[in-house]
């Protein structure tokens, strides 16, 4: 239509590998208005929505809460009060339980992934906006490059439905991922980002 190629937001099952469907970006719209569209095509109950930190938007996770399903979203600037004021709050807490995964050898370079859980009772504000209470999760990231011995840390901020206790949430994250993954093999093989949004003509 009008000569557009527009953005596809994709639902995609890690387990098997198989997506199970697809919106398109209205023209003049984007990813936030089409995922709650996409949420409806598929049953979720029981199931854990991950996405990046552009669905971190209050009418997709009320969405998520009411077909029964859970999410886990990684939290940017793109929702700054929560970010930042969850990253402010941090410092006074406990985490509920914390583990490391076994180091990891890959690309050069050893990995060590650590995972912090915590309730968002108490450090979360505005817990009515989304829904309820959410769980927090904190990763850390310590790598070593093994030709130089040169050490470089990162860490990112998760929230969730989850319960606290639900076991090793890191699964989900990377999970995730693996997913995100993909974008770089669009990229790469197919040149996605170099695709022309407006026809030419």
């Amino acid at each position: 239509e009008n000569g557009r190629s527009p953005d596809i937001v994709s639902a995609y099952s890690f387990n098997t590998g198989i997506t199970l469907a697809t919106e398109a970006c209205q023209e003049k719209s984007n990813e936030i208005k089409a995922v709650p569209i996409l949420l409806d095509k598929i049953d979720i109950a029981g199931k854990v929505v991950t996405a990046d930190a552009m669905s971190m938007q209050k009418d997709i996770v009320e969405k998520i809460r009411k077909k029964g399903g859970d999410f886990l979203i990684e939290l940017k600037a793109n929702q700054p009060s929560l970010r930042y004021g969850v990253e402010d709050r941090l410092a006074g807490h406990t985490p509920v339980y914390s583990y490391s995964e076994d180091p990891v050898l890959a690309h050069g370079r050893i990995e060590t992934r650590t995972y912090r859980i915590y309730d968002g009772l108490d450090i979360i504000a505005d817990k009515e906006k989304w829904g309820g209470n959410m769980t927090v999760i904190e990763y850390e990231s310590s790598t070593v490059k093994k030709s130089t011995g040169a050490y470089t840390s990162e860490k990112r901020l998760y929230v969730s439905s989850m319960p606290t206790h639900t076991p090793k949430p890191g699964i989900f994250v990377r999970n995730h991922w693996s997913i995100e993954s993909m974008h770089w093999g669009l990229d790469y093989n197919l040149q996605q980002d170099n695709i022309k949004r407006k026809s030419t003509r």
